[in-house]
């Protein structure tokens, strides 16, 4: 299999830490190594992996070729421009092509941690198997463990499992719910996170692409002749629809399987998942740098090259930076976009 890392997220959740020049997945968020540095060490462990192949943006790609470890620079690929996740794939699948027609590829996620080695390496083996019959589509999903509104869902057929690889076949694909919804579907047991972990043959993809995808398959033929005269796509490409993997194929296949993951995932999607994810003082409170909490409790702080006190509040997250400070009621995080927005359209970009 060709691992094909997603690395060209903006984490803008992760305001201010997370910026353009330097987002999430380049942020040392757990210990001493960066997310994705995490992740193509978790990648290169898997015997099935042959090779690993980064795609991210134009800006990125020089900064990941000095920084990032195990990965031939020939396999950073960047984009001229986003695109959402369907053309991203298509490109990372045309240079997987171009190296053996017959490879099967997993896309994953840069910035996700998982915990469990041996479950997670055992449900890529069965992916992988899966993905090799019937030219079928693989999804992993995560069984759900709260009503959560960050994530979208799988919806599986409970009674339709395929052979002893446990992959069950999908009924849906269902977008961000609300809160009432997603705890429906908590309640009715047969849906799943979905984790942004993907598996299939290259060719699985195209033929899914000419028929659900017909414009950007068509692009990425041409993109193909460019590439085989290394010449360059930009004008192709910036004429491709912004679209991703879910809404363009996933939605609308009738050929995808679900593997259950029995490894522990988390997106880290918000500073809030820091905060799960931390050891707590007294108060329940973190505190990630020079900080201290008095009288107060659930208290997230994070202070870089600074000292930052808060006392008699609770439920905050507290982020200082070098040029900004971030405070905000824990239960509000999920606005910070918002916020990012805000600085964008203001010309604030200083802080972006």
């Amino acid at each position: 299999m060709y691992a094909v890392i997603m690395a060209g997220g903006r984490g803008t959740r992760f305001w201010p830490s997370s910026r353009k020049a330097k987002p999430k997945q380049l942020l040392n968020v757990f210990g001493s190594e960066t997310m994705l540095q995490i992740t193509i060490d978790r990648m290169k462990k898997l015997k099935c992996v042959e090779d690993i192949i980064i795609i991210t943006g134009e800006d990125l790609a020089p900064q990941i070729r000095k920084t990032i470890k195990g990965v031939k620079s020939k396999n950073i690929i960047a984009e001229p421009s986003g695109k959402n996740t369907a053309p991203a794939i298509g490109l990372a699948a045309l240079h997987i092509k171009n190296i053996n027609k017959d490879a099967v590829m997993g896309i994953f996620p840069a910035d996700h941690l998982v915990v469990g080695a041996q479950k997670f390496a055992r449900a890529i083996r069965s992916s992988i198997q899966l993905a090799n019959k019937d030219q079928t589509l693989v999804t992993i999903g995560i069984d759900p463990t709260y009503p959560s509104t960050g994530y979208g869902y799988i919806q599986y057929d409970m009674k339709n499992a395929k052979n002893h690889l446990n992959g069950f076949h999908v009924k849906t694909f269902a977008e961000k719910p609300h809160e009432k919804l997603a705890k429906r579907f908590l309640k009715s047991g047969d849906f799943l996170w979905n984790g942004g972990m993907f598996v299939w043959k290259v060719k699985s993809l195209f033929d899914q692409l000419a028929l659900l995808m017909p414009e950007l398959n068509e692009q990425l033929k041409r993109i193909e002749k460019r590439i085989e005269k290394r010449q360059d796509y930009d004008n192709i490409w910036k004429n491709i629809k912004s679209e991703s993997i879910d809404y363009g194929i996933l939605e609308k296949s009738d050929n995808i399987y679900v593997i259950k993951a029995e490894f522990e995932w988390n997106d880290v999607g918000s500073w809030n998942s820091v905060y799960d994810l931390s050891p707590k003082t007294k108060g329940d409170n973190v505190i990630r740098g020079d900080g201290i909490v008095l009288n107060g409790s659930r208290n997230f702080v994070q202070s870089e090259n600074h000292f930052t006190a808060l006392m008699g509040i609770s439920d905050l997250v507290v982020v200082h930076t070098e040029d900004a400070t971030l405070i905000i009621p824990r239960d509000k995080v999920e606005s910070i976009k918002e916020l990012v927005d805000y600085l964008n359209k203001n010309n604030k970009k200083d802080f972006l």
